[in-house]
C-alpha cells in the first residue's frame, strides 16, 4: 500500500486566532507583534500584500500602519496555545497517527484511511474551520518533503481549494518546474544560493540531481531531500516529540535594566519556567548557566556581556535549587553602571528523572530529600495548572516591572472566565 501523508498548516495562525473572536477584522489588515511589541511576526494576507515582511520592526513601517489602519496585537501565547490544542485534538479524529510539528502544523498518516485524499482533505479543512474558526491548508503526498511542497502550493494558489495532492508524478513534475529550489523544506538561503550557482534553480532541477552528487557536494540532508522529492520516504512520522536536550528561557527587555534586583527577579522567573518545562518532560538537569548582556547594537552605551555556569551537585528539577543557583551565578557576573538589554537561563546535561543518581550509596537522607522535592514540585505544578501562575517562589518578585511591553494584548478568551468574549 502506497504511503499517504498529509500536512495540515494553519493559515496566518496568530492572526487567525485574533480574528476568531474579532470577526469585524476578517477583511482588514491585521498583524501580531513579537515580545516587547517590537517586530511583526504574523501577518494577514492584506498586510503581506503591502509588502511588509515577517520580522520587520514596527517603527520602520509606521507610515503604512497608519495609512492602511493595520490592526496590531501583542502576542497572546495563552490564547494561541489553547487554540492550537483544539486544532490538534480535532486532527487526531482523522488519522491513526499524528505528529504535532509546531504550534500551527501537524503531519497526519493517512495511509489506507481514505479512497479520495483530496475530498478527505477538504473534509478535514471544513471541520477545523467550523469547530475552531481557524482556516487551514493541506498538502498530501507520499513523503514529508513533498507534502510541505504541496502545502506551499495549496496556500499560494487559491484555485487548489486549499488542498493539493502530489501523489501523482505528472502533477508533481508540473509544480516542481515552476517553484524555486529555495522553497523546498530544509533548503536554507545559503544552500539555495549554492544550488543556484550550480544552475539548480527549480525544485525540478534539484529532484533530477544524482543523490550521490548532492551528498558529495553538500551533505546527507540534501541527499535525503532529493530522495524525498522523488517520492522515497526518508523521514519517519514521529508521534512522540523527542525530549529537549537543552532548555533556554531568555528575554529582551522593552526598557534597559540597571538594578541587580530587577535582573535577579527576571532570572528567577526564567529559571522557574525552565524548571516547569523540565518537569513536564519528566527530566532533570545537571548543568545550569546564566547570561546577561547590554545592547550590542548601541555603540553610544558602554558594552558588557558575561555568562557563568555550574555543574549541579545532583541533577535536579527543583525550582528552588535552580533559582538559588541562578542568584549565586548572577552575583558573580553582575556589574553596576551598565544598561542591560537581555538575560537568560540555560539548562543542559538533561536526562530522564528515572535515571537520577544517588550521590552517596549510604546517604539515605539524599533519597528522602529528592522524594520530598518531587512531591512538592508536583503539588506546585498541580496548583498552577488549575490556577495559572497561582504559586511561585517569592524571588520572582511581585510587580514584575521588568516584563515585556504588551500594550496591545487581546483577551484570553478561552482560558480565563473573566475574559470570555462579551455579546451585546
Amino acid at each position: 500500500m502506497a504511503p499517504l501523508i498529509a500536512l495540515v498548516d494553519c493559515n496566518n495562525f496568530y492572526v487567525s486566532c485574533e480574528r476568531v473572536f474579532r470577526p469585524d477584522l476578517w477583511d482588514k489588515p491585521v498583524a501580531v507583534l513579537s515580545n516587547n511589541d517590537g517586530c511583526i511576526v504574523s501577518r494577514s494576507q492584506e498586510v503581506k500584500d503591502l509588502g511588509i515582511k515577517t520580522g520587520t520592526p514596527v517603527y520602520q513601517v509606521r507610515h503604512l500602519v497608519n495609512k492602511h489602519h493595520i490592526q496590531l496585537f501583542s502576542s497572546n501565547y495563552a490564547l494561541y496555545a489553547d487554540m492550537s490544542a483544539r486544532v490538534m485534538s480535532l486532527l487526531e479524529e482523522f488519522a491513526p497517527a499524528v505528529e504535532v510539528y509546531s504550534i500551527d502544523e501537524a503531519f497526519l498518516d493517512l495511509t489506507g484511511v481514505c479512497r479520495d485524499p483530496v475530498a478527505y482533505g477538504q473534509q478535514i479543512r471544513a471541520t477545523v474551520q467550523r469547530c475552531t474558526g481557524i482556516p487551514v491548508c493541506l498538502g498530501l503526498g507520499p513523503t514529508k518533503t513533498l507534502v510541505k511542497l504541496a502545502n506551499y502550493a495549496a496556500k499560494k494558489w487559491p484555485q487548489t481549494g486549499g488542498v493539493l495532492d502530489l501523489s501523482d508524478p505528472v502533477r508533481r513534475e508540473r509544480l516542481m518546474r515552476i517553484v524555486p529550489a529555495g522553497e523546498v523544506w530544509g533548503i536554507g538561503p545559503r544552500i539555495a544560493a549554492r544550488l543556484n550557482r550550480l544552475g539548480i534553480t527549480t525544485v525540478w532541477n534539484l529532484a533530477s540531481q544524482p543523490v550521490e552528487r548532492m551528498q558529495a557536494q553538500f551533505n546527507v540532508t540534501v541527499a535525503r531531500t532529493v530522495l524525498e522529492l522523488n517520492g522515497i520516504p526518508c523521514l519517519e512520522l514521529e508521534e512522540m516529540a523527542p525530549d529537549k536536550q537543552q532548555i533556554v528561557c531568555s528575554r529582551s527587555f522593552s526598557r534597559r535594566l540597571t538594578e541587580y534586583r530587577e535582573l535577579s527577579e527576571a532570572l528567577a522567573e526564567f529559571a522557574s519556567r525552565a524548571a516547569e518545562k523540565l518537569r513536564s518532560q519528566q527530566s532533570v538537569a545537571g548543568h545550569l548557566s546564566v547570561f546577561i548582556r547590554t545592547n550590542p547594537f548601541n555603540p553610544q552605551e558602554p558594552q558588557y556581556q558575561r555568562s557563568a555556569g555550574v555543574k549541579l551537585k545532583a541533577a535536579t528539577q527543583d525550582t528552588r535549587v535552580l533559582v538559588g543557583e541562578t542568584h549565586r551565578l548572577l552575583k558573580e557576573i553582575f556589574r553596576t553602571g551598565y544598561r542591560y538589554q537581555k538575560c537568560g537561563v540555560q539548562l543542559s546535561q538533561i536526562q530522564p528523572a528515572s535515571m537520577q543518581e544517588q550521590l552517596d550509596l549510604f546517604d539515605l537522607s539524599m533519597t528522602i530529600r529528592q522524594s520530598d522535592s518531587q512531591a512538592l514540585m508536583q503539588a506546585m505544578d498541580r496548583i498552577n495548572r488549575r490556577f495559572p501562575k497561582g504559586i511561585a517562589v517569592a524571588s520572582t518578585g511581585f510587580d514584575k516591572a521588568w516584563q515585556s511591553k504588551v500594550e496591545r494584548l487581546s483577551s484570553r478568551y478561552t482560558t480565563d472566565w473573566r475574559e470570555l468574549v462579551g455579546v451585546k
